[in-house]
């Protein structure tokens, strides 16, 4: 598998804004998703594309990645992201867009050699009538820890994940193949190293507003010729919210501040009118690390009730608490102590992704699955949980089976991150009570 690919044209524009070249032809769909809800294109799901194929894309190399100096967006001027004013309001000039079915399609192209990703079906609960109309449409939430790129090429250790399946000149394209082929309104991230230089502009450009948030003594420090920290990016689509605040959190435990953040914000509906704080959050990794977890997942939950309280709402005008969605790698089972937190908190949240089990009452299987020097390691960690009496689930991405992540398990070649991505559709109930 040859890992040295060439930018698409459309790519090459976004991060240096001069075409050198354009691509040749476009390729089928390497992988399909159908549903309502802003999901990509139609079709059936496509065959695994052969790795020896010669490529025929002429656009001009990107050398993204490969070291702290080498920025694919290094001539786009980028905020500092250690000051302590961050630049979260909507701007006043957004960046001119660019087609999203083209940038899928030339993904798609650069990774024509590598096998497609697993095919996932929507899945639709139907616990009730659906609170979904065209005065309501489903607001689209993707959670996903992407895994940074200096974690897994310098510490994470995938023992069976051939180095060059994490090359970051295409990994980086198979990260937002799954963004584009999904189109989520609201995207939360998690191991974010390559904000400032990769997502924040290509995003930007494709319709949404970010804002990052890096863990004080990031990991990725200590490898070499990193990109700098990772941690928690929040976007929205911005014809569909306004951002009315942000808070950036420094999670602490036991009244004493840690290394995992988080980052909430407040938007406001275009279509509906209604108000929504979405949450993004990364806790303390590793066994042993338990009640440091709940900790933190306390505290998080501490703050979240003040920002969506009557006290904390948008305007004096909010006559209830701003439902809520908290997305997260939380690094615990169910059976942890900050999962029974959050599902008995006060907030009334719920995970969504019960809703696939039969009873409803069941997480999936496995969220990661992973094979390290100390052994196999099959979990769920990963969550959307949402506001239940003031949203409902209308449609989630199913998880793969074994069989589709294969032997090798995550990363692989057919799969960028250690963590599977989770989707979820959700609409306002119509209550009384609404906001307004």
């Amino acid at each position: 598998m040859n890992s040295a690919r060439r930018c698409s044209a459309l790519f090459s524009q976004i991060c240096v804004s001069s075409l050198e070249g354009q691509t040749g032809r476009t390729p089928g769909p390497r992988c399909c998703h159908a549903g309502p809800g802003g999901g990509g294109p139609g079709g059936t799901c496509g065959q695994l594309k052969p790795r020896g194929a010669a490529s025929t894309v002429s656009a001009p190399v990107c050398p993204m990645g490969s070291g702290s100096s080498s920025r694919l967006f290094g001539t786009m001027a980028q905020p500092d992201p250690y000051t302590k004013e961050s630049p979260d309001q909507d701007s006043e000039q957004d960046p001119a867009e660019v087609d999203p079915d083209q940038l899928l399609r030339e993904c798609q192209q650069v990774l024509q050699r590598r096998p497609a990703r697993p095919h996932r079906d929507l899945v639709y609960p139907r616990l009730g009538a659906a609170c979904s109309h065209k005065h309501n449409p489903v607001v689209r939430i993707m959670q996903w820890n992407i895994l940074a790129q200096a974690l897994g090429e310098g510490k994470d250790g995938f023992v069976r994940c051939p180095l060059e399946a994490l090359s970051w000149p295409e990994r980086k394209y198979q990260i937002l193949e799954e963004i584009l082929s999904y189109r989520p309104d609201i995207l939360c991230l998690q191991e974010v190293d390559h904000y400032y230089d990769t997502f924040q502009p290509i995003m930007a450009r494709l319709g949404y507003h970010g804002s990052f948030l890096p863990k004080p003594w990031s990991p990725c420090l200590d490898v070499e010729h990193n990109n700098g920290p990772d941690g928690c990016a929040l976007f929205y689509r911005r014809s569909r919210f306004s951002l009315h605040a942000t808070a950036h959190l420094r999670l602490s435990a036991m009244m004493l501040p840690t290394n995992q953040v988080a980052i909430a914000q407040t938007l406001h509906c275009r279509v509906t009118g209604r108000w929504l704080c979405v949450a993004v959050t990364h806790l303390k990794a590793r066994s042993g690390w338990e009640r440091l977890r709940s900790a933190q997942g306390a505290d998080l939950l501490q703050s979240l009730q003040s920002i969506t309280s009557h006290s904390g709402g948008p305007t004096r005008a909010v006559l209830g608490a701003v439902p809520l969605v908290v997305c997260g790698d939380f690094n615990a089972e169910p059976s942890e102590d900050v999962y029974r937190r959050f599902s008995s908190s006060p907030l009334g949240l719920s995970s969504a992704y019960k809703l696939l089990s039969c009873d409803g009452q069941t997480e999936p299987a496995y969220t990661t699955w992973k094979i390290r020097p100390t052994g196999e390691s099959c979990s769920t960690l990963d969550y959307i949980w949402y506001s239940h009496d003031a949203l409902s689930v209308e449609a989630l991405l199913d998880i793969p089976s074994e069989e589709q992540i294969g032997p090798d398990r995550l990363p692989s070649y057919h799969y960028p991150s250690d963590h599977l991505s989770l989707l979820c559709d959700v609409s306002f109930r119509e209550e009384p009570h609404r906001l307004l």
